[in-house]
């Protein structure tokens, strides 16, 4: 039986980042010019959280009750408390992880250092590839 592949092997490699003292105006636009919904957070170099799409909105969404949208950064409305595993973490272990505790993503480390991240969107992307390989006259 061959063994379950790594993360590594379905994350999206180098992903952008964003400080924790930039405004949530900076983080809509990178997201909005990317495309992504999702945006690990950096403290002088080192990864402090996970920034997501829903977050974002609900900053928006606090700010419009009269909190000062330049008085909220993407440290103060980012996740903390973020899903993180070694590149080398089994696919399995981390997809179950997800499924389980309703994530939507993951951040993936080397030796401390982010890089990668796998979302739906990639754990999708994969599964459509193996059923393609499984199922090729489909």
């Amino acid at each position: 039986m061959k063994p379950t592949p790594h993360i590594i092997t379905i994350m999206t490699p180098l992903p952008h980042t964003i400080e924790a003292g930039r405004t949530i105006h900076e983080a809509k636009a990178i997201m909005d010019a990317e495309g992504i919904r999702h945006l690990p957070v950096t403290s002088e170099g080192r990864l402090v959280g996970m920034l997501s799409e829903r977050d974002l909105k609900l900053a928006f969404a606090i700010a419009a009750t009269g909190e000062s949208e330049e008085a909220l950064n993407v440290g103060d409305v980012c996740n903390l408390e973020a899903y993180v595993v070694e590149h080398d973490t089994p696919v399995d272990h981390v997809l179950m992880h997800l499924a389980e505790n309703r994530l939507g993503s993951a951040l993936i480390t080397r030796s401390g250092k982010l890089v990668g991240i796998v979302t739906n969107t990639d754990v999708y992307r994969s599964y459509a590839e193996l059923l393609k390989i499984a199922y090729p006259d489909a």
